[in-house]
């Protein structure tokens, strides 16, 4: 599957407030941390599509703490996380409409996921050890 490369900065999308840039950077730091540049970019990405679908909640901090959503906010890891510069660039990237994770609602990581029902979602790509899905 072709990789599309970032679109130029633009302004943040409806629903999204600069300080929710934050929030979405430690989450690529937490979740993504091993993961290469793309797969990052591709994790703010589930987040901005779960902003658009009716399913989930309205806003970034409701996305990111819904409970269960995310294992590194389930497990404490989001608030230890080392921050990095390539993480506020992949927020950016993904703010600026760029989805390798193409439309996907969700993502795990096969060889450390415990849930069953993750392996029933219609899987779309995998990027690193990740791999994403609807």
């Amino acid at each position: 599957m072709k990789v599309l490369p970032p679109p130029a900065a633009q302004p943040l999308p409806p629903g999204v407030h600069s300080d929710d840039t934050n929030l979405l950077a430690r989450l690529v730091a937490a979740e993504a941390e091993d993961e290469p540049y793309v797969g990052k970019v591709a994790v703010v990405a589930v987040v901005l599509n779960r902003l658009k679908d009716p399913a989930f909640p309205k806003t970034i901090p409701d996305i990111i703490f819904e409970p269960w959503a995310f294992e590194s906010v389930a497990n404490g890891h989001y608030w230890e996380a080392r921050v990095r510069p390539q993480d506020y660039a992949a927020t950016q990237d993904a703010l600026s409409d760029w989805d390798p994770s193409n439309g996907a609602l969700y993502f795990f990581n096969p060889a450390t996921s415990t849930s069953a029902w993750i392996w029933t979602r219609p899987q779309i790509t995998r990027i690193g050890n990740h791999i994403f899905a609807r």
